[in-house]
This record gives C-alpha cells, sequence and structure tokens, in this order.
C-alpha cells in the first residue's frame, strides 16, 4: 500500500477513539474555543484562509470541528479544525458545528499532525518537529510513531535527520527557498559554518539533490586533503562510481562512500542513533535476520 494511500485513510481511520461520525453535532460560540497549544504548523497560508472562509460563506461548515471541554464548561480546547475555525471566523460566523470529545495531550498532537500532513503540507521542518516532540515526550519508537500516522518508519528517520542542521538552513526549508532534498547531504558536513556555506552555494547556483551529493563528496574530499588525512591519491572518485554512490545514497536514505583499493574496496554507510540503524537493517535485510 502506498504512503499516499495510507494517508488517505483519514483521521477516523488513524484514530478511531476520537473521530467518531456517528457523534452528536454541537452548535458553539467561536469565542469559547481555545486554539490547540500542541498545534504542529507555525505558519498558515492567508490566501488559502480566505479562500475557506469564501467557500463557507457560500456552502457552510461542511464538517465539524472537534473540540475537547477547557477548564470551565464555557471553554473548548480545538483538537482539530484550526483551518475551519480561523476561516469562519474571518466569514463572520459566531458558531460553529462541533464533536466534543475528552481527548489527552497526546492524542491532541498526534490528531493536528495527521490533519495538517493530510490536508494540507506541512512544512518539512514543523513535521519534523512534531515527530521529535511525540518521540521524546511520549516515548515513541520511529515504528510505532510510522504506524499510529500511517507513515514509512524511513519517512519518519529521513524527516528527524533534518533536525541536525543549523536553525539558518532549516529556515530555508520553512520558507520553501531549499527542499530536503537539497539539504539533507549537509549533514554529511561535520562543521556547521561549512554546513551553511555550502547551503548557500546550492540555494544561489539552484543545486538538485543530486548535485548537492556532488557539492558535499567534493568539499569532504578537499578538508580531508588540508588536514592531511589520508585521501584516494586519483582524486575523486571516477565518475561511475559517483553515480554508483549517489543511487545508494538516495535509496537508503543516508551518507554512503565507496572506496575502491588495489584490490577489491569497502563501501561505507552512516548511519545517525539506533533507530537509524534498525531502519537501514530492515532496507537491507527486509526478510529480516533469520
Amino acid at each position: 500500500m502506498t504512503e499516499k494511500k495510507r494517508l488517505g485513510r483519514g483521521l477516523g481511520a488513524l484514530i478511531p477513539e476520537v473521530m467518531d461520525d456517528t457523534a452528536e453535532t454541537n452548535e458553539i460560540l467561536l469565542e469559547s474555543i481555545k486554539p490547540n497549544p500542541y498545534q504542529p504548523r507555525r505558519d498558515f497560508d492567508q490566501v488559502k484562509i480566505q479562500e475557506l472562509a469564501e467557500s463557507i460563506k457560500e456552502h457552510g461548515i461542511l464538517q465539524p470541528v472537534v473540540v475537547s471541554p477547557g477548564d470551565d464548561e464555557k471553554n473548548y480546547i480545538l483538537v482539530a479544525g484550526e483551518r475551519r475555525c480561523r476561516a469562519a471566523k474571518l466569514a463572520g460566523l459566531k458558531t460553529i458545528p462541533a464533536l466534543i470529545k475528552v481527548v489527552d495531550k497526546k492524542t491532541m498532537l498526534e490528531i493536528a499532525l495527521i490533519e495538517n500532513l493530510q490536508r494540507e503540507n506541512l512544512n518539512p521542518v514543523d513535521e519534523a518537529l512534531a515527530y521529535r516532540r511525540l518521540m521524546q515526550e511520549y516515548s515513541y519508537t520511529q515504528e510505532e510513531l510510522a504506524g499510529r500516522l500511517g507513515r514509512s518508519r524511513s519517512s519518519i528517520a529521513n524527516s528527524v535527520r533534518l533536525l541536525g542542521l543549523p536553525e539558518e538552513i532549516l529556515e530555508l526549508v520553512t520558507k520553501n527557498e531549499m527542499t530536503p532534498g537539497q539539504v539533507r547531504p549537509l549533514l554529511a558536513v561535520s562543521d556547521q559554518e561549512q554546513q551553511k556555506k555550502a547551503a548557500a552555494l546550492i540555494a544561489k547556483d539552484g543545486l538538485s539533490a543530486r548535485q548537492a551529493e556532488k557539492l558535499v563528496s567534493k568539499l569532504n574530499y578537499n578538508r580531508m586533503k588540508r588536514n592531511g588525512n589520508k585521501v584516494d591519491q586519483k582524486g575523486p572518485q571516477d565518475p561511475m562510481q559517483d553515480e554508483l554512490q549517489s543511487h545508494m545514497q538516495r535509496y537508503l536514505g543516508t551518507k554512503v562512500k565507496i572506496k575502491p583499493e588495489k584490490d577489491g574496496g569497502t563501501i561505507e554507510i552512516y548511519y545517525y542513533g539506533d533507530e537509524d540503524l534498525e531502519r537501514l537493517v530492515e532496507k537491507l535485510l527486509p526478510e529480516g535476520l533469520s
């Protein structure tokens, strides 16, 4: 089953204990609803909110939001439907149809994340931050989180890895000035200042993900040479070897180094923590260790 189809199952299929379509709908005051404190999205597209407001004026609210009881009976905490609430206020509505559910903090974050992934693409940095928060605060493994959210484990691992980059580079991804594919190779550069310089070059020249990988390979080669480390005296690897290394890196989602020697050679596969190692083992040994 493809990832797109799995995400297409809907909130009700992924978190059935909360998203119950048979539950009673209540009309509640918009002013009584407080924002979801676990909302992973930091920026909302105002143009799309305005478009949704226009649709609401014409067709009304087609799907109720989900709220959880607040500190008193007159207030609620928004669980799902932030864009609908914002658009409804913009459309001039005073009330909105809502499903009232008692929801714990962990599930609030899960629902907000899933809703954003399904209905409006979450920027890669906000997505990674939400994944990390779920794993850190609620002790999810990458495999458990992948199953809960209808994602692949490798996509979770690759997403969270981005957070190892400097904030300046992550800001470029947030603003859609660079893609995850362009910046991910920078994880193989150990020095943050070099990462920033390489990112600026990639952005300036509009390098593709593959070209970014080649740039990083060249930077690392030059660094090793400057530091007097042992490097291949023939210089950077030949085109065929470079092509193979790039394919392996894209397939495995991590840094790979092919090191030819006089008779044979070695292939180095890098991993970044126990979870990443498990992901690579699953990728390389799909049938398991038995």
